[in-house]
């Protein structure tokens, strides 16, 4: 059987902070992993040497399918801004302000297609997770990143709506009314990021009580019922995500809402904000499941692949239409 197929297969990188991650899946229709590896960024070293670190984990990927592909997804820690042609707001400190796409198509030789590391969560979500399994018929999925940050991507008709400025989900950066906010890393007070973020819930309750502890240990004290500045933090993350997320339901009316980070893991949020969110969005009517994630770790990777798969399809439909054009039909 033949297992890889330069026409069909879906390439994809997810580049962290800490480790790029590459994968290649057997096609759209069947996403089965047919090569997956991973190199250390090694964000320290700077740019070059970031690009050299992809130029490295392609090569992996070109010797082991014995081929060079005309499209590969790239999910960046960080935003791809189309009109400058450069990455901003990225943990990798050394990628911000860097034509990175530019630079990787020459280097690559590649046409690459970008987006940041929660679009590629809702994507993937959506074409191989929760979404594909349990809510196969969805037109809109909004993908949430509950957090060391909060973040998000929208997804419609199984493709990522980057934006014009690519800011496309970008929710964790609105203003969230009625909350002391912090100083966020945008240069803004009282986002969606100061307010529910996993650091900024636990500066909260160190604030009340001269105690620091970590998100778990609170959510835990919390739910014992025996530690009150651990309940209104928690009640602040459940009160406040319900607040946020009324703005983005009444704007796009997703589907299905996925949450993904680290605070998507806390069953409170699900059991309880339901509630909360009819009283903020219009009609007082909200029917969408918020639904936990499937894939984990993979989805990253997964959805980085998935960004070149109408790409691929389009690039596929045209060359069967030349090969259809140049038939020579003989008399007789």
């Amino acid at each position: 059987m033949k297992t890889f197929d330069s026409s069909r297969n879906l390439w994809g990188i997810d580049m962290g902070g800490t480790k790029m991650e590459g994968v290649i899946l057997k096609s759209a229709q069947e996403p089965k992993v047919i090569f997956r590896d991973r190199v250390p960024t090694e964000a320290d070293q700077g740019y070059e040497h970031i690009m050299n670190q992809v130029n490295k984990l392609v090569d992996k990927m070109e010797n082991a399918a014995r081929y060079k592909p005309g499209h590969m997804g790239i999910g960046t820690p960080g935003i791809y801004v189309p009109k400058l042609k450069i990455i901003k707001n990225c943990n990798a400190t050394a990628l911000n302000g860097q034509p990175l796409k530019d630079d990787l198509e020459k280097l690559l030789g590649i046409k690459l297609h970008f987006a940041n590391d929660a679009n590629c969560f809702a994507l993937a979500e959506t074409q191989l997770g929760v979404v594909k399994q349990k809510f196969p018929d969805a037109k809109i999925v909004f993908g949430v990143i509950l957090g060391t940050g909060v973040g998000g991507g929208v997804v419609v008709n199984g493709e990522v709506l980057n934006g014009r400025h690519g800011i496309g989900g970008e929710w964790g950066h609105n203003y969230l009314p009625g909350y002391e906010g912090e100083l966020c890393f945008c240069g803004k007070t009282g986002c969606n990021e100061s307010v529910l973020a996993g650091p900024a819930l636990e500066r909260y309750y160190a604030k009340q009580t001269g105690v620091k502890r970590s998100m778990k240990d609170i959510v835990a004290l919390a739910d014992a019922g025996v530690d009150e500045a651990a309940q209104k933090t928690l009640d602040r993350l459940i009160e406040g995500f319900a607040l946020a997320i009324s703005v983005i339901i009444n704007t796009l009316d997703p589907d299905v809402i996925v949450i993904g980070g680290g605070l998507g893991n806390i069953d409170r949020v699900y059991r309880e904000s339901v509630a909360l969110i009819i009283k903020h969005v219009l009609d007082n009517t909200f029917e969408a499941p918020v639904v936990k994630p499937l894939l984990g770790d993979s989805a990253g990777v997964f959805g980085a692949a998935f960004l070149a798969a109408a790409a691929s399809a389009d690039e596929t439909v045209t060359k069967v239409a030349l090969e259809v054009e140049n038939v020579v039909v003989l008399p007789g």
